[in-house]
């Protein structure tokens, strides 16, 4: 027994440890073999989500921050042409359709002629000119401000003047799609000045072009281009109450109603290719049909939800979000890249990928 333990025991020991060796290095040199398992399926499915066409109410509200400003003078013109006969207000704070000053204007006149009928002598009597007096009013209240002279002459047109009315007003500027929901519209809007009074109605509504005439006056597509699509192509201004206390740069918001529907045919405007006057949405007739591509008119707006006035009705489907085009274009040069592949020159494993797909379908 002890020459068992002695001998039989380490010998098998060392055998088996041999063994494990072997494997490890048979392993190590040809890696394991598994099968593959089968091929991964897809089991999720892409569905395009559908709505139904309900009715509902929409405000046309844009609210746009603005600032205080100092309305600028009012230029004095002449309407006549003559000398500045007399100046009768100046460096003075007056009221609208004050008299201001006197343009005197002379026509000449032609002088009359008398012919002796016995000799035929003539006689020419010369003739006084024609005057006239021409009165030259403020155009606004304020303080008015006379640029010329006494006994200057002065043209038609020409600025003589002006009056600094003295009053506020509150400025902003519009995006391209904020002018297109305020097409029309006039009147007031609601002022809130920031550590000012409450908000308070302005008047006088007025929507033009941005200062320095918007990106298209200046500098066309190219620079319309450079400025993104939320540059300000427009302003809004209205006239503050003069009992409104107020300074010129105060900043504040200005929220202007462009009108209110009710019970009206609304859509999420993600539904909506478009945003203003005429768009397209996608109907969808049955569950599992194609959408199908429909013109309607669109009215109002509020940023989420869109009127449908005409071209759909409540309870049809539609697709909840339009399809969008993004209007990519492939670069490939088939030619070319048949070229490079029959040269072997094709290059990495994506560009011969991008040439079966783009060229070979």
């Amino acid at each position: 027994m002890g020459a068992v333990r002695q001998y039989v025991f380490p010998t098998v020991r060392i055998i088996i440890w041999a063994v494990i060796a072997g494997a490890l290095v048979v392993l190590a040199l040809k890696g394991a073999e598994l099968d593959p398992p089968d091929a991964l399926q897809p089991t999720g499915e892409i569905t395009e989500s559908v709505i139904s066409v309900e009715k509902g109410s929409v405000t046309n509200a844009v609210t746009v921050p603005g600032s205080v400003v100092t309305d600028p003078p009012v230029e004095i013109k002449a309407t006549a042409d003559g000398v500045i006969a007399e100046i009768e207000v100046d460096d003075k704070k007056i009221d609208k359709d004050t008299r201001v000053l006197w343009i005197k204007s002379e026509e000449v006149v032609e002088p009359v002629v008398e012919v002796d009928e016995k000799t035929g002598e003539e006689t020419v009597t010369e003739q006084e000119p024609k005057v006239t007096w021409t009165s030259i009013l403020a155009p606004v209240t304020g303080t008015v401000d006379i640029s010329v002279l006494k006994d200057q002459a002065v043209a038609v047109g020409e600025t003589i003047g002006a009056v600094s009315p003295g009053t506020l007003s509150v400025s902003g500027t519009l995006t391209a799609d904020q002018q297109y929901r305020l097409v029309g519209a006039t009147g007031t809007a609601e002022v809130t000045l920031k550590g000012g009074p409450a908000p308070f109605t302005c008047t006088g509504l007025t929507i033009g072009e941005a200062a320095g005439g918007g990106a298209g006056a200046t500098g066309g597509e190219e620079l319309a281009m450079e400025v993104g699509p939320e540059a300000a192509t427009g302003s809004v201004r209205c006239a503050i109450p003069p009992k409104v206390k107020a300074f010129s740069g105060l900043g504040g918001e200005i929220e202007i109603t462009n009108g209110n529907a009710k019970g009206v045919v609304v859509v999420p405007i993600s539904a909506v290719l478009g945003t203003s006057q005429t768009g397209k949405v996608w109907t969808v007739a049955k569950e599992g049909a194609e959408p199908e591509e429909r013109d309607v008119a669109l009215g109002l707006t509020d940023g989420l939800q869109v009127q449908i006035t005409k071209g759909l009705k409540a309870g049809e489907q539609i697709l909840e979000f339009a399809p969008v085009d993004d209007g990519t274009e492939s670069d490939v040069n088939c030619d070319d890249m048949v070229a490079l592949d029959e040269a072997g020159m094709a290059g990495d494993t994506g560009t011969v990928q991008m040439l079966d797909e783009e060229c070979f379908g």
